[in-house]
Order: C-alpha cells, then structure tokens, then sequence
C-alpha cells in the first residue's frame, strides 16, 4: 500500500535532485492534481491507486525537466482566482499581484463600492494582458469599473478569452506599441496597468521561463522596447489624475522612471520593489498639463 505522503517526499526528493526550487511546494501540487484534492487533504489519502501513481510518475518527470508547474496542471493563481494557462501564454506571477494592491489602495478601495469621478465610471486597461490576470484580479476589486484587457498574441488571446468568459472584462485584440489602434481602443482611462515583455534579449532567464512565449518575456536589447514605445501612447490615453502601473526587470527600474520622466506628462513617479526587496514596478500619475520632454529627472522619487 503506496500512501499520499510517501509519494509526496518521494516526488519531493526527485524534484529537489533535478533543481526545482520549489520541491515540496510542487511534488503536492502536482499528487493533489492526480489525486484531485486539495493538498491539504494529502495526509488523508491512505491509499494510492497504481493508475494514479503511473499519472504521477508522468507529471513528475516533466515538472523534473522543468516544465512549468502550471502547464502540467493548466491552472494558475493569481489574486485568489484560477487562471487556465499553458504553453503560448505568459504564466503570471504572484509579485505582479503588488500592481493590484496599488490600484486598489490609490483608488481607496478593497472590494467596496467603487467611487466615481462626477458620476462617471472608471475605465480601467490591462495591456500586455495574456491570460487576463490584472484584468481580472481589478475587475474583482473595483466591481463598476469598465475593466479591458489588450493582447496581441492570438494563442495568448484564446486563454485570456477562456479566462475572462462570464466577467465583465472586455477583451480586445490589439497592439500595445501601434498609436493608431490604441487611440481607438483606449479612449480615455483612468487607470492603466501592463506587465509587459521586458527582459533584455541577452539576459539569463530559468528553464521555465523559457516555457514563457519569447514575445512576453524579451524586449529588445534592453528590455525596454516595448515600455518605451507604450510611454506616450499611455500619456495620451490617461484623464489627468489618472494611475498607470507598469511592471519590469529587475535591472531597468532607472529606465522606466527616465522614460516617464522625460516624457514630461506624469508626475509622483515611484518605483518599487517587490515583498523580496528587488526591483518590480513604477507607478505613475497623469499630470494636468502637458510639460513636454525633458522634464528634470530629479524630480523622480524612489521608493525602495
């Protein structure tokens, strides 16, 4: 008789040899998946059946050669909720849930009623949306927002239409870097957030990242082709007073704070970091008029 928990530090033991961080964390989730159950509930499974330690077996040797945790399972959490993901969308991860608690807490809400702004409903854009986590996670916090979320890639938009089936996020097909097409999508908003490609191209990435579509995770050189392009198309898109978020790598934060800086059309720019203390997003606020490039960069704050 072949117990839950003996395959669980099993499982762990063999993950742990071929070098996945998290060992423990996924050898349960993936038996929990199996056996669907909760991994709490492992302890309680005193038995085993040969067919579902042979589907183990088979999960475990792909989690083993690094195959994403979540493209095993098809499912991914972010703020609570249950995301299909799978190879041709961007998994989210659990830092970028920090660009939701900061729209929430500027926008003084925490799941109540959303205020207006001269009675009129907030407009709220994810770009670079892939599978809608932002999208999502917004739409659940600010419940009469208009909550759209904008992808380019058709297999990333199959999941984000999959995801957002039954919410009230609008999905649209579109590229974040054409002015043209954004001008007609975005309108104007009150709050745009993005957790767009940015690893430069030449940077080191895990074996599951690589898993990630090369197009949500590189840009460019310097992994800032993208934020830079999507600059003044959110200036232009933003109401004065208006909130943008805007995630990056680890080694560009100075570079989005310049970028936004010199764009001269926000104000209160602050990067932060992340509950590990690295480099995570920049938020920003629409400023009232429109200062022009140049603007001094001094005038950036940072926020560690």
């Amino acid at each position: 008789m072949t117990t839950a928990d003996t395959l669980r530090r099993d499982g762990a033991r063999t993950l742990h040899d071929a070098g996945v961080f998290s060992a423990s964390h996924d050898a349960a989730a993936l038996l929990a998946y199996v056996l669907d159950v909760e991994p709490g509930r492992l302890l309680l499974v005193d038995e085993v059946s040969d067919d579902d330690i042979v589907r183990f077996e088979a999960a475990l040797a792909r989690r083993a050669a690094r195959e994403p945790l979540q493209h095993i399972t098809g499912r991914a959490w972010f703020d609570g909720r249950e995301l299909a993901v799978g190879p041709g969308v961007f998994v989210p991860r659990p830092e970028t849930e920090l660009i939701v608690e900061w729209v929430s807490t500027r926008l003084g809400q925490r799941g109540g009623e959303l205020g207006r702004r001269g009675g009129a409903t907030l407009r709220v854009v994810d770009l670079c949306s892939g599978s809608g986590a932002l999208a999502l996670a917004l739409v659940g916090r600010l419940p009469n927002a208009e909550v759209i979320a904008v992808e380019k890639s058709v297999a990333a938009l199959a999941y984000l239409r999959r995801n957002a089936a039954g919410s009230d996020v609008l999905v649209v097909p579109g590229d974040v870097t054409d002015p043209t097409a954004m001008a007609e999508v975005l309108g104007t908003c009150d709050v745009i957030v993005a957790n767009p490609p940015y690893v430069p191209v030449a940077s080191p990435v895990s074996a599951e990242v690589r898993h990630d579509p090369a197009e949500a995770v590189f840009s460019g050189a310097t992994g800032m082709d993208v934020i830079d392009a999507m600059t003044p198309i959110v200036a232009d898109a933003l109401t004065p007073g208006g909130l943008f978020a805007v995630e990056h790598d680890d080694e560009t934060a100075s570079a989005v704070v310049d970028a936004l800086t010199i764009d001269g059309r926000f104000r209160d720019i602050v990067a932060h970091a992340d509950l590990a203390g690295r480099p995570r997003f920049v938020t920003a606020v629409r400023s009232s008029g429109d200062a022009g490039a140049g603007a001094d960069l001094d005038r950036a704050r940072m926020e560690q």
